[in-house]
């Protein structure tokens, strides 16, 4: 995302070749050079929430209908900030998120808590959740108040209030669907 925004023409050829083979693009960001970002930390939610920003404030799926993104994490801050995305969009003069955003972007469970599950599937539209697990990935501790990986992300979706077929969604619909299998 360094070198242009997401929906700059430069990545045109690629979104294009994308549409042509059918498959999504997983935005994830990774190590800075810049000693002050830790990758797992700062690098990390600045880039993924300027992703997320892009394609809110731009009109990439106008141009490309069917091209999907994966933004891991559960979109980092989005749960905690859809009204100021709606807020946004209504500023910008921009469609409902619902219309312009959610048809091609998902978000997987990476969260690490279940607080941050909760959220995020009160927010965010089941529709748009896919299960995502590191086990064991970038967070490999033992959570000292549970006794279990903080990584391990299906007990979160386990424990949701939710109904069984919204559970089969996030586990496996959702995924065939954007994946297309």
């Amino acid at each position: 995302m360094d070198r242009a925004s997401l929906t700059d023409k430069h990545w045109y050829p690629f979104y294009e070749k994308m549409v042509e083979l059918d498959t999504p693009a997983m935005i994830h960001v990774s190590a800075s050079c810049n000693p002050n970002f830790h990758a797992t930390g700062r690098a990390l939610h600045q880039r993924r929430h300027n992703g997320v920003h892009a394609v809110h404030e731009g009109d990439l799926f106008k141009d490309f209908p069917t091209l999907r993104f994966v933004i891991p994490h559960g979109g980092g801050a989005v749960p905690y900030h859809w009204g100021r995305y709606r807020g946004l969009a209504d500023m910008l003069k921009r469609p409902p998120l619902a219309q312009h955003v959610m048809k091609n972007v998902f978000f997987d469970t990476c969260v690490y808590h279940q607080p941050g599950i909760d959220l995020l599937v009160e927010v965010v539209d089941v529709e748009n959740i896919l299960f995502g697990s590191e086990m064991v990935g970038a967070v490999r501790g033992v959570d000292p108040q549970t006794g279990r990986y903080f990584d391990d992300t299906k007990r979160y979706i386990d424990a949701l209030k939710i109904s069984t077929e919204n559970k089969r969604k996030i586990f496996e619909l959702n995924a065939r669907r954007v994946f297309r299998v």
